[in-house]
C-alpha cells in the first residue's frame, strides 16, 4: 500500500484528551477502528468502553456506521492533504439500567452529532 492508502487519525474524547495520532488503512471498517480505540483507551479514565456498540465515532457531524470503511467515511477534501491529521470525536453511550431484565443497556445519542464536527490539524 502507498501513502495514499493510509489516513492519519486521532480521536478526541469528551474530556478533551486524545488517542493518537496513528495511521490507519482507508480500507479499515469503523467497527475495527472502534476496537483499536477501546484497546488504546487511557487507563486512568473511568467508564472505559468494553464493546464497540458503546462507542460512537463522529466525522463531519455524522455518526459513522460500523460497516463503513474509512475511505467511505471521509467527507472533507482538505483532509486529503499529506501531513494533515484528521480528528474524529468519540462519544460514549451511557448505560441505562433495564428494570425488566435487571441489567444495563445502551441508548442512541443521535442528537449529539449536531454539536460535534471534524477538525483538520496540521
Amino acid at each position: 500500500m502507498g501513502d495514499e492508502d493510509w489516513i492519519e487519525l486521532k480521536f478526541r474524547l469528551a474530556d478533551g484528551t486524545d488517542i493518537g495520532p496513528s495511521k490507519y488503512s482507508q480500507l479499515m471498517t469503523v467497527a475495527s477502528l472502534k476496537e483499536k480505540i477501546i484497546a488504546q483507551w487511557p487507563k486512568d479514565k473511568e467508564n472505559a468502553p468494553k464493546l464497540i456498540n458503546e462507542v460512537k465515532l463522529i466525522n463531519g457531524g455524522k455518526i459513522l456506521e460500523n460497516n463503513t470503511t474509512l475511505s467511505e467515511a471521509r467527507s472533507l477534501p482538505i483532509c486529503e492533504l499529506p501531513g494533515i491529521v484528521t480528528t474524529m470525536h468519540v462519544v460514549l453511550r451511557p448505560p441505562l439500567f433495564d428494570k425488566k431484565k435487571g441489567n444495563f443497556k445502551t441508548f442512541s445519542l443521535q442528537f449529539l452529532s449536531v454539536f460535534v464536527c471534524i477538525f483538520c490539524i496540521s
